[in-house]
């Protein structure tokens, strides 16, 4: 069983409260070396101002003088020793043997500590020294022959306490700060709390885990993308670039200024980038179809594609609809066909069904007829199905005898699949269901080709006029307007031009395009000997 790892908030406020603490015994650290140093000094002051008093009192500077043991000069100085609160005073001739001590079984033997050096020498000194009561903090005096300084060291008296009392006064100092402490850890609490709830309401309540994923999953979707993803801050600066996006910008990667990258886009968006679908815009000289999407608190996203390769993807699946809509009438229409002969010869008329498919056949025959001389496999098999599409509509749709096309033009049979196809559908749309005539005449001359589509619709609107063949310029609603734009875009590419009018009760479509230019074989390759 896998054990379950705590949530943000709690690693948030456990890592805190590990923090504090560790803070916490820093400073209680640092708070007891400074206790420490400073009980050490007062208590050295202390040690050091009580061995003044002694080393001057007559009886301590006789003793000394003398250097034998005294038995009231023992008595006195423990006396002191109670009223200064020492541990103990300790009195040594010149040669360090004690004359007064705390212990009596001592007296007469060598003071320790190894720190009388100083003090022999006239000097006053505080030190931690280790004797025979244990570590201590002592200050200890020289004893001037008749009490007079400068004079003969006769003596040396020390005064000390003992580490324990040493640390008993830093305890004590650190139990009264204690509270503070306590006070300080709950108030760290607190706030790691309220710091750890905002911080996950900043991150949407996403453990980091989430976020992990979720940033591993957004570079998989960048990089999956066939298209160009930007993101620009509201400072204009790019702070995430995909992939594709890094192919079209030449190589250059987020973070970067905008302005460098994409300097159009960034003229654009100075102002604020408002929600915008398909706009066409240069970068680095080729056309391209961006979208932005602005971000909440500024800034945006903008996703781009190379204009060639959407309308491309655009042609393909108009080509793919019409194809589905040719099939879907071929089969309505021979099913129709189909349930007129088996119903005429489950009545016995044999010889009006024989007369039917007859008639059917003199159509195909003759529209087959009328397509002979268009050398354009790919176009007439579009024609075709829209002769099916038509009859299923109720459109009368017609071919100009005499239509013609060369084989030359089968490089071209793409664009004109395409325009073709456009052009008839939007001519069965422009009737509205209702009866009518759909006419497609095709011609070349010395000069290129021409194809014109008559319907007996309504016409082009008249607000339409000087925008038809705009991008989304459409009559149809929303998502309308694309398919014309393309066929445009790529008939102009061709050299060619394509243009409305009216006719009397017509509307006409006539596309142009120029001879195409000859194909030059490629030449063989230079042989050498």
């Amino acid at each position: 069983m896998t054990r379950r790892r705590p949530n943000l908030q709690g690693r948030l406020v456990r890592l805190h409260l590990i923090v504090l603490c560790a803070m916490t015994a820093l400073l209680v650290g640092v708070q007891t070396a400074q206790l420490y140093g400073e009980a050490r000094e007062r208590l050295g002051e202390r040690a050091l101002t009580a061995s003044r008093i002694v080393a001057k009192l007559p009886v301590v500077v006789q003793g000394t003088a003398r250097g034998t043991q005294n038995a009231a000069l023992n008595a006195q100085v423990n006396v002191l020793r109670e009223e200064a609160g020492a541990d103990f005073i300790v009195v040594g001739n010149a040669r360090g043997i004690r004359l007064a001590h705390p212990v009596p079984e001592r007296l007469g033997k060598p003071m320790e500590g190894g720190d009388n050096a100083q003090p022999l020498a006239g000097q006053e000194v505080v030190s931690v020294a280790r004797g025979s009561l244990g570590l201590s903090v002592r200050g200890k005096v020289p004893v001037w022959a008749g009490g007079v300084p400068g004079t003969r060291v006769v003596g040396v008296v020390s005064t000390g306490y003992l580490m324990p009392q040493v640390w008993h006064l830093v305890g004590s100092a650190l139990i009264s700060l204690m509270p503070w402490f306590v006070l300080a850890l709950g108030l760290g609490t607190v706030g790691a709390v309220w710091a750890a709830r905002r911080l996950r309401a900043e991150i949407l309540n996403l453990e980091p885990e989430q976020i992990a994923a979720l940033a591993r999953q957004q570079r998989a979707v960048l990089a999956a993308l066939r298209e160009g993803v930007l993101a620009v801050d509201a400072g204009g600066l790019v702070t995430l670039s995909s992939d594709r996006a890094v192919t079209l910008l030449g190589g250059q990667s987020a973070p970067a200024p905008l302005a460098t990258l994409w300097p159009e886009l960034a003229l654009l968006t100075a102002g604020g980038a408002a929600r915008t679908q398909n706009l066409e815009l240069a970068l680095r000289g080729e056309p391209v179809l961006a979208n932005l999407e602005p971000l909440e608190g500024g800034g945006f996203v903008a996703g781009f594609r190379d204009r060639a390769e959407a309308l491309a993807l655009a042609e393909e699946l108009t080509h793919a609809r019409g194809f589905v809509d040719v099939l879907r009438a071929q089969t309505h229409e021979y099913q129709n066909r189909l349930h007129v002969l088996s119903g005429l010869l489950q009545l016995g008329r044999g010889e009006e069904a024989l007369r039917v498919l007859n008639a059917e056949i003199h159509a195909d025959a003759q529209f087959r007829q009328l397509l002979r001389d268009v050398q354009v496999p790919r176009l007439v098999a579009l024609l075709a199905g829209k002769r099916e599409r038509a009859q299923e509509l109720g459109i009368d749709f017609q071919i100009t005898e005499g239509s013609h096309l060369g084989p030359h033009w089968e490089r071209h049979a793409d664009t004109l699949v395409s325009a073709v196809g456009n052009l008839t559908e939007n001519a069965f749309e422009a009737l509205a269901g209702q009866p009518g005539l759909v006419t497609v005449t095709i011609g070349e001359d010395p000069d290129g080709m021409q194809v014109e589509v008559e319907d007996s619709g309504p016409g082009v609107p008249a607000a339409l006029h000087d925008t038809l063949f705009d991008r989304g310029a459409s009559s149809k609603g929303e998502g309308r307007g694309y398919g014309l734009h393309g066929v445009y875009s790529r008939v102009q590419g061709l050299g060619g031009s394509l243009r409305h009018t009216r006719r009397g009760p017509l509307t006409v479509f006539q596309l142009s395009l120029p001879q195409p230019l000859p194909h030059r074989p490629p030449e063989p390759a230079e042989v050498t000997a």
